[in-house]
């Protein structure tokens, strides 16, 4: 990947592509929004891959663009989610296929959480993403973010109370 080849930038999106996908979607909110700050995400790691010293981080350092152009995407858009987010919940692996019911049933979770993630506030979305869908450790997002390990940690807590308390309250109202 160093020499910029194309062969190689084609084999760094097929194996991060989606992942870091699903994660701007859930940053932003917004599958467009999301794809062009992924696009732009990997067209900087394509510029500057020469900045990269420890090839082993590569996932860990295209996550940082992505959080980045994120961000930015973030401060300078103001506009509503347009499109709901799939994917969040697999089905079960075993030998029966699920029926139409447990689809369906899945489905109205998948979309339930993630509206209830988008709903948070930018810094607790953000840790939740990192953590649990990204399966990134504290440090690791602390790094990524150059916060404190307990900051991280503050944010998870808070930000699994509130989307506790988002959906308990969805739950309420019948939604």
């Amino acid at each position: 990947m160093k020499n910029k080849e194309e062969a190689a930038l084609l084999e760094m999106m097929r194996e991060y592509g989606d992942g870091l996908l699903r994660t701007a979607v859930l940053l932003v909110g917004d599958r467009q929004a999301a794809e062009e700050a992924v696009q732009d995400a990997f067209l900087t790691a394509y510029a500057k891959i020469g900045d990269l010293q420890d090839p082993s981080k590569l996932k860990s350092w295209l996550t940082r663009i992505v959080v980045n152009r994120c961000r930015m995407k973030l401060r300078t858009w103001s506009w509503r989610r347009l499109l709901p987010f799939g994917g969040l919940e697999t089905m079960p692996e075993g030998d029966a296929e699920p029926g139409p019911e447990d689809r369906l049933l899945l489905e109205w979770r998948n979309g339930r959480l993630a509206d209830a993630i988008r709903k948070l506030a930018y810094p607790y979305r953000e840790a939740i993403t990192l953590y649990y869908f990204n399966e990134m450790s504290v440090q690791d997002i602390a790094g990524q973010l150059n916060v404190s390990a307990n900051t991280i940690k503050a944010r998870l807590a808070r930000g699994r109370a509130r989307l506790k308390r988002l959906l308990e309250e969805e739950e309420e109202r019948g939604e």
